[in-house]
């Protein structure tokens, strides 16, 4: 226990001597939440829309002011022709362009099917799907009020019809999916990078020798270079949720406990594989590189934070087993967002302690491998 005390406080003494480090450690990851929650958004809001009205009744008048009565579509301007369309899109003037013909109201009145046109800018295909389907649903509410207003017979109705509820997040903002997946992956970074240069930060110093020659275990070095980062990891999650809830209004609905436990399995698997790559390494800036791309490109990509696993391929799925953002980033999101209980995340919390397992036997081998051999 002495000698793990005695690496503890020598690894506090070498990061209190770098205070550049430890800024960038636990305020670094603050900013990058603060940007990354404002700047990804999945929320498709003010498209540019550019309206052809031929009928130019007061039917039509209504249908597009009613149309513009939100915060999804912006007017891009009124079109003459049909012609206008083409040059319309093909600058970026308008995102779609909405082609109402003539005999709308007449068609309204008589209480059949008015048909509008859409011409949409497919070349974005989220966006696009996006807009085709705020039009339908727009105009579909439009047609509805429009006939009641003519004292039409509204056309046949089906005789269910679905009427959704939202749970967990009813305003279906973007920042409260994304703030929890941006919280694994800040944290993996910062676990994954600061101990990936700690052993190799002594080799470069020269001062693993004094180490080699000591009664130190290969344990008590991974565990006492790994501790001082689970308290500086720590305070950055503390950090980083209340920014969360005062910036984004993302508010921890689970328990506290339970969210704390995810957070310390994850950091048992992020540290131990920062201490496997700083002990396969020689220097600090390989073990750097390997460490942003084992950390930052996997998270984003293959965790689920952005792109749904179920929809990879199946040998990417696999892939996906052993990385511990994924498990992490489905903790958070059930224990954040639903207030999930422990039935319901107790095998993402097993995962990364079958990890965190993996990969800290696997850092003490190649630890005593490379400095007792």
């Amino acid at each position: 226990m002495k000698r793990f005390w005695a690496i503890f406080k020598k690894e506090f003494r070498q990061i209190g001597r770098d205070p550049l480090s430890l800024g960038l450690l636990i305020f670094i990851p603050a900013l990058l939440l603060v940007l990354y929650g404002y700047a990804l958004s999945f929320d498709v809001k003010h498209i540019r829309v550019a309206a052809a009205d031929y009928d130019r009744t007061p039917e039509s008048r209504d249908f597009l002011d009613g149309l513009f009565e939100n915060p999804y579509f912006d007017r891009a301007g009124a079109l003459g022709s049909s012609t206008e369309a083409d040059a319309v899109l093909d600058r970026g003037r308008a995102r779609a362009v909405l082609v109402i013909p003539r005999g709308y109201a007449a068609d309204l009145a008589r209480g059949g099917a008015a048909d509008v046109q859409a011409l949409v800018d497919g070349a974005d295909a989220t966006t696009a799907a996006t807009t085709i389907g705020y039009l339908d649903a727009l105009a579909e509410r439009a047609a509805l009020e429009a006939q009641a207003d003519l004292r039409a017979t509204p056309a046949a109705r089906p005789a269910v019809i679905a009427v959704p509820r939202v749970w967990f997040n009813p305003e279906l903002e973007s920042a409260k999916f994304l703030v929890p997946g941006l919280i694994a992956l800040l944290l993996m970074l910062s676990a994954v990078v600061a101990t990936s240069l700690s052993i190799v930060r002594e080799r470069e110093r020269e001062t693993m020798e004094q180490m080699m020659v000591s009664p130190l275990r290969p344990e008590e070095l991974v565990l006492g270079k790994t501790l001082p980062y689970v308290l500086i990891c720590l305070a950055t999650m503390a950090m980083v949720l209340l920014l969360g809830y005062v910036l984004f209004g993302v508010a921890i609905r689970g328990s506290f406990l339970l969210l704390g436990l995810a957070t310390l399995l994850f950091l048992f698997a992020a540290l131990g594989m920062g201490v496997l790559i700083s002990a396969v390494t020689r220097s600090q800036q390989v073990a750097f590189q390997v460490a942003v791309i084992a950390s930052l490109l996997p998270s984003i990509i293959l965790s689920g934070f952005i792109f749904p696993i179920r929809n990879m391929p199946l040998p990417i799925q696999g892939v996906t087993l052993i990385l511990a953002p994924r498990y992490f980033v489905s903790a958070l999101r059930k224990i954040i967002l639903k207030g999930a209980p422990f039935q319901a995340v107790w095998m993402d919390l097993l995962a990364m302690l079958l990890l965190g397992v993996a990969f800290n036997l696997l850092a003490a081998h190649k630890t005593r491998k490379a400095l007792w051999s």
